[in-house]
This record gives structure tokens, C-alpha cells and sequence, in this order.
């Protein structure tokens, strides 16, 4: 189900199955899809959105539907060649321009948002090392474990996250902003 937002004259549009239409609170099923996808794999994006619009939850499809706008629109800004969403549920996110850039307290919250991977911090820690491109032996040192170990959660996180191999999960890390590029 590939799926592609853009905004256009401040207004959340999205192309689904060939046919383009406005993000309404009538768009349920994409609402839901994409709600679904940040309340599991964004939660403090979703919970920061749902205080954001509390006071609109008694009338709870027109929050939803104000949740994924203000999502789409801090993240899904540009009609392009790469579905927002792709055939897996991933989001693949664009730098949208925005006026309070640099000074909006939702910013790297909700828009940028890290990716909650249910990933422990120690297999975060060996799976950083693989993303700068560490062979097993080299983590294993760096972090004071054994190769075993090292080996285990690597072979655990690409388990858990449905990957093949490390290639796999280093895609998989730069297009859900697993690490801060900065750190």
C-alpha cells in the first residue's frame, strides 16, 4: 500500500492506488494506516500530537484526522517518485520547509521524529558500531563484549526488525533515523 502526502496550498493531499485525493476526516483508512504506523514505531511523536490536540478528542475522527495532518505535514511535505509510506509500512520522510523551523518545540519530536525500534539500548549501542561499518570482532573490543554476544544481537535485531543482513539494517537505520547523524 504505497502511499504518497504532499501539501498543497496548506492542504494535506495524498496518492494512493493511482487516484489523488485530499486528507479529510473522512479519509479514515489512510488515517488509520498512518496513525497506526506512528502510535507503533513513533510513539513520542504520537503522544507529543495527542496533547498537542487534546482538546479535540471528544469528537475523536476529527483528532485523528488533525494528528496525521500535522504529521504529514511536518514530514510528508513534496509530491515525488518515493511513496511516504511503502509496501512495508515504512515511512520514508523529506526535510519539509517550514517557518518555525529552529524554533518550534515540536521539532525533532514530531517532525524528524526518531524511530522506536523496541530495540534494547546495548544492541543499539553493537548496532551503531555496524552502521559505521565495525566487523564483529572490532565491537566486541570497542565494547568490552564477546564476539558471541556481539554476533547474537546483531542476529537478534535483524530477527526482530524482519532484516536479512547488515547491509539491510543500515538502510533500515538512515531511513528511520535510527542515529542522530550528528552524534
Amino acid at each position: 500500500m504505497r502511499t504518497e502526502f504532499y501539501t498543497f496550498e496548506s492542504e494535506v493531499w495524498f496518492r494512493k492506488d493511482g487516484q489523488t485525493s485530499q486528507l479529510t476526516e473522512d479519509s479514515e483508512e489512510a488515517i488509520s494506516e498512518l496513525t497506526g504506523i506512528v502510535k507503533t514505531f513513533y510513539p513520542t511523536a504520537y503522544s507529543a500530537l495527542s496533547k498537542e490536540y487534546a482538546g479535540l478528542s471528544e469528537n475523536p475522527k476529527y483528532y485523528r484526522y488533525k494528528i496525521a495532518q500535522r504529521f504529514c505535514k511536518c514530514n510528508f511535505g513534496n509530491i515525488d517518485n518515493i511513496a511516504d509510506i511503502d509496501e512495508f509500512g515504512r515511512f520514508h520522510f523529506e526535510r519539509v520547509s517550514c517557518p518555525l523551523r529552529g524554533e518550534c518545540r515540536l521539532e525533532g519530536i514530531v517532525c524528524s521524529p526518531k524511530f522506536d525500534s523496541k530495540i534494547t539500548d546495548s544492541e543499539l549501542r553493537v548496532m551503531k558500531l555496524v552502521v559505521q561499518g565495525f566487523k564483529s570482532e572490532t565491537i566486541a573490543d570497542r565494547l568490552y563484549l564477546s564476539v558471541f554476544t556481539v554476533r547474537n544481537h546483531i542476529r537478534n535485531v535483524l530477527c526482530r526488525l524482519g532484516l536479512h543482513d547488515r547491509a539491510e539494517f543500515v538502510d533500515y537505520a538512515h531511513r528511520n533515523n535510527l542515529f542522530n547523524e550528528n552524534e
